[in-house]
């Protein structure tokens, strides 16, 4: 009986020292696990410290026995952690679509206008159209053909705050317009205010009125995005204003190349579709804005 005794002390005393020793194992494997998470973060902080420097900064943020640590960087090393961000400055050339593609389902119609912006500010362009058009207006009372070109210029506003290398533009802008055209009166009715024997048949005329011109202030609002590298595509909606009208005896300038319809007065509507390739000439660098601290003045 005492011998049982003595064997079963021995076997527990085995079980706990395998116990204790499996204890032990697994207390170092989780004490090297919590230090390998420790460092894991603090490189993740240090490198998100790094990102979110200042370009121009001649320090760097280290770690240190487990802490953090700022440390002056050598000559060779600073400016160079994270990368300068820059705009783009140049010249924009495109083509409206919307008159090119006109002249596939309208048969009195021909047109082209070519656009182009020269980007001054980080918000502002030079912005101008040039186009050329001829189109036959079927009025009820009228028939007659306009042809002439235009020249419009004037600046943009882009009110789009671009974030990371976004390139898009939400503008508003004014532009100056003024066309030389001639207009051709093909045929014409007599209006009958009593049409008792019928509608009097159009009247042909061939009536030619050449050396006329128009000017115009136009608003313009558009969007411009950047679609594939430096291929931009966009559109605008203008609202024109006549200045001046140089108008033939016994006929109105009913349309003008470049402002459209006059029909309800000095006011037109235009529309146009554009897609446009960007040529860089020079970059900028963007110098971030510093917040002041707390209690220190603005300047």
């Amino acid at each position: 009986m005492q011998l049982k005794t003595v064997v079963s002390l021995t076997k527990t005393k085995h079980i706990l020292k395998y116990i204790f020793s499996i204890c032990l194992v697994l207390s170092l494997l989780l004490a090297q696990a919590q230090d390998t998470s420790e460092k894991g973060e603090l490189a993740k902080q240090t490198t998100a410290l790094k990102n979110v420097a200042d370009s121009t900064s001649t320090k760097a943020i280290i770690p240190d026995n487990g802490n953090l640590k700022t440390v002056k960087l050598p000559d060779e090393q600073q400016n160079t952690a994270v990368p300068v961000k820059t705009n783009r400055y140049g010249l924009r050339v495109g083509i409206d679509l919307f008159k090119v593609s006109r002249a596939l389902y309208d048969k009195d119609y021909k047109g082209i206008e070519f656009v182009g912006d020269y980007r001054l500010t980080k918000k502002y362009f030079l912005a101008a159209e040039i186009g050329n058009e001829n189109k036959t207006t079927d009025d009820s009372r009228l028939n007659f053909t306009t042809k002439g070109s235009y020249l419009k210029a004037g600046f943009d506003y882009n009110a789009y705050e671009n974030w990371l290398d976004m390139e898009n533009i939400i503008s508003i802008g004014l532009r100056y317009g003024f066309s030389t055209f001639n207009q051709e009166l093909n045929s014409y009715k007599i209006y009958n205010a009593n049409p008792y024997f019928g509608e009097i048949p159009a009247i042909a005329s061939g009536a030619k009125f050449n050396g006329l011109t128009a000017s115009w202030i136009e608003v313009v609002a558009g969007v411009k995005a950047k679609v594939f590298d430096n291929i931009f595509v966009g559109f605008s909606f203008r609202l024109n204003r006549l200045v001046s009208n140089k108008e033939p005896a016994n006929f109105e300038n009913l349309y003008i190349p470049g402002f459209n319809r006059t029909y309800n007065g000095d006011f037109g509507v235009g529309f146009n579709y554009t897609v446009s390739y960007f040529i860089p000439i020079y970059k900028k660098k963007v110098i971030p804005v510093v917040a002041p601290k707390k209690g220190e003045k603005k300047k």
